[in-house]
């Protein structure tokens, strides 16, 4: 079945618009003045699902069968599942419970999925803020950046963004990590921060990308530079199903603004917000960031009959009384488009 969107955003000007309109599955139209209407195929649903339990500890080991999805109160028939970096598959192959009884699978065999070793593994874009803002710790952030890269999984493949008014792309996406660290290394401190504009450049270049994607963003804070804003920004991210994960180097009630955005933009697209002022707390989020990418779940379904044309709420549910201990945290829904 086909679900197909329009979604109206402010864009960069004239001059960044060659880029955004090629962006995978975001196909844009000149409307006048500095405006550009956005239209998002939604075909396949693919879900990136954390469970942790009320110490905030990752729960693994869970199967389809312990999941409910529900898409404007519809459940969903799931048609592939992955856990932590391992490739999903086909539900079908899934034994329930070690039961060899697999789960019924109604879905023709022949339906494109995104399962098999192609897809193992995370494709994770950091994006380093290198304005004048973080000049007093730019080094310690370069370090803790390194560290995570270094720590990433081996299916795992990275790439290294930097920005300042301008997006710098020092390392595209690679799974050599001594290339990342590099590219890295090649960053430097720039003038003004335009945030929000690298953040929807670094969408447009996941969205050309296949299997599991997520955007890290590290930065100080406030943006005095872009031409989009952060919803507008969340909400392309939450409907490409990209979770966004941003570490600011600011304490929560430092800069009420920044803060708040960030909050919003990680929620709808079930990524999570830190605010960690030392280089201790800014290493222990990505040790946070890489163990969530290593225990989290992967889920795809194609959309049951939805009358609905504009927004679908999400909700994934656990099944079970032993399981609604648990806590899940995933994007909030997405816009179809006709």
């Amino acid at each position: 079945m086909s679900n197909r969107r329009e979604f109206l955003i402010r864009t960069l000007p004239a001059a960044g618009l060659t880029g955004l309109a090629s962006l995978a599955s975001l196909r844009g139209q000149s409307l006048g003045g500095d405006q550009a209407l956005f239209r998002v195929e939604v075909d396949l649903v693919v879900l990136n699902v954390a469970v942790t339990d009320r110490r905030g500890n990752y729960v693994r080991g869970l199967k389809p069968i312990n999941f409910r999805v529900l898409e404007d109160g519809i459940s969903q028939r799931l048609a592939a599942f992955g856990e932590g970096n391992a490739a999903p598959v086909r539900v079908s192959e899934i034994s329930i419970s070690g039961s060899p009884e697999a789960v019924k699978d109604e879905l023709p065999a022949n339906l494109e999925l995104p399962v098999g070793e192609s897809f193992a593994g995370a494709n994770v874009f950091v994006l380093f803020d290198t304005s004048n803002f973080m000049y007093r710790s730019f080094v310690y952030a370069e370090d803790a950046i390194a560290d995570f890269i270094r720590g990433l999984d081996e299916a795992d493949s990275v790439a290294l963004y930097g920005f300042s008014r301008n997006l710098t792309r020092h390392a595209a996406l690679t799974d050599d990590r001594l290339e990342a660290v590099k590219g890295l290394r090649r960053s430097v401190a720039g003038d003004e921060t335009a945030l929000y504009n690298a953040l929807l450049l670094t969408l447009r270049d996941a969205a050309k990308v296949s299997g599991r994607k997520v955007v890290i963003v590290f930065s100080n804070g406030p943006d005095t530079a872009s031409t989009v804003g952060p919803d507008d920004v969340g909400a392309i991210a939450e409907d490409e199903g990209i979770p966004i994960y941003v570490i600011s180097t600011k304490d929560l009630n430092k800069d009420p603004i920044s803060s708040n955005a960030f909050r919003r933009i990680t929620a709808r697209t079930g990524g999570r917000a830190y605010f960690a002022k030392t280089w201790q707390r800014q290493s222990e989020a990505f040790v946070n960031i890489r163990e969530e990418l290593a225990s989290s779940y992967t889920m795809a379904y194609y959309p049951q009959p939805n009358p609905n044309r504009s927004w679908r709420n999400i909700e994934v549910e656990l099944s079970g009384p032993e399981l609604s201990k648990y806590r899940v945290r995933t994007r909030n829904g997405y816009r179809p488009k006709i």
